[in-house]
């Protein structure tokens, strides 16, 4: 399952947030630094309108969306690898994650305390960034220290692994993110149960009120600055109208977010730029049972997808019956799509697209 960290300075809208993509999940977001002792989790279905469309269509007793874990993470300040605020135990929680949403305030609100005293996004991320390029640092210190003495035995994994954190460390030490060093696949394997903070990628969520949310604000401008600089991504989002929209009927939240000027809400944003980072896509199956998707990385062949959903359909892979989701729904059914020589017989070489609705032939 695809999970993702929630964080940010205290009383930026995280737990707000979250309290609203994760509409049972049980955050506290009182006015006060660290109101979030413990990280909390929340599992969300991905929306996708197709899986009802296809549901239909097959008559399906069933819907599963796929799911991502969001991680609501403790308010961090400075001076946290060193042990301030929460300190270790925040970055503890985040090593794990796939990739990270770092909330950035960008409204103001005299009722709503800024540990900082102001609101500047840019100052507000380089303080985190700070804090976890120093814990990183202190990490790859350790953890290279001891791969030294590995090392000395001629242990080829030991030496492949000092090599590459002698390459992270000096980017660490210049106050850059890890992510910035290019390592091949046997690298990044080698250094990966470290799971070093600042290698994760980044979803930049810029908190704006309700009146800046279609538009943004200069502050929003701030952080798509910084965000060039670092290629991650940046999606405008308001903790203060997801949380309205949890108290709305689903057939009033089109119209709230229309009168706003925008078309989708904070999760879908959310969703579609971590998708997108992370190089993901969905795949489709349908039939009486369930109509279901499954996400897979970009690139991946008929027979990897296949082994997503179970190990076997992989090891005894025969064929793929693939149609693409908008040619399905223009036919009606999928004997339809047979009729019209729409439906595809596809071998081990192909190469999954976004939306195929896929049928897999195996050996048991």
């Amino acid at each position: 399952m695809l999970r993702a960290g929630i964080v940010g300075l205290p009383n930026v809208g995280k737990s707000t947030l979250f309290n609203a993509l994760c509409e049972n999940a049980k955050a506290d977001a009182a006015n006060f630094p660290f109101c979030t002792i413990e990280p909390n989790v929340g599992v969300v279905a991905v929306p996708d309108p197709r899986l009802g469309v296809l549901a239909e269509l097959s008559k399906s007793a069933k819907i599963v969306p796929t799911r991502m874990e969001f991680v609501d993470i403790a308010g961090l300040v400075e001076g946290a690898s060193q042990g301030e605020g929460l300190g270790n135990q925040f970055l503890a929680n985040i090593r794990e994650v796939d990739a990270i949403v770092h909330v950035v305030r960008c409204f103001d609100d005299d009722d709503i305390i800024h540990v900082s005293g102001s609101i500047d996004p840019v100052r507000d991320i380089e303080i985190i960034n700070l804090e976890l390029i120093l814990a990183d640092m202190s990490q790859v210190e350790k953890r290279l220290e001891r791969a030294k003495k590995q090392a000395k035995g001629k242990a080829k994994e030991a030496m492949l692994e000092v090599a590459v954190l002698e390459k992270i460390l000096p980017i660490l030490e210049d106050g850059k993110p890890a992510r910035q060093v290019e390592l091949d696949a046997d690298e990044e394997n080698a250094i990966k149960a470290l799971g070093l903070l600042t290698r994760k990628p980044v979803i930049y969520a810029t908190n704006v009120s309700e009146d800046d949310l279609a538009e943004g604000n200069e502050w929003v401008e701030q952080v798509r600055g910084v965000a060039a600089t670092e290629n991650a991504q940046v999606v405008v989002v308001s903790a203060q109208v997801e949380a309205e929209l949890v108290e709305l009927e689903e057939a009033d939240k089109a119209d709230f977010l229309e009168a706003l000027g925008v078309s989708e809400g904070g999760l879908q944003s959310l969703i579609s730029a971590t998708y997108e980072l992370l190089g993901l896509r969905t795949y489709l199956t349908t039939g009486p049972e369930e109509t279901r998707a499954w996400t897979i990385l970009v690139g991946m062949k008929a027979p990897q997808a296949a082994g997503v959903i179970h190990t076997d359909f992989e090891r005894g892979f025969i064929r793929a019956e693939t149609i693409g989701y908008q040619e399905l729904v223009d036919c009606g059914s999928t004997n339809a799509a047979k009729e019209k020589g729409l439906l595809r017989s596809e071998g081990k070489e192909y190469v999954v697209q976004e939306g195929d609705v896929m049928l897999f032939r195996f050996n048991v």
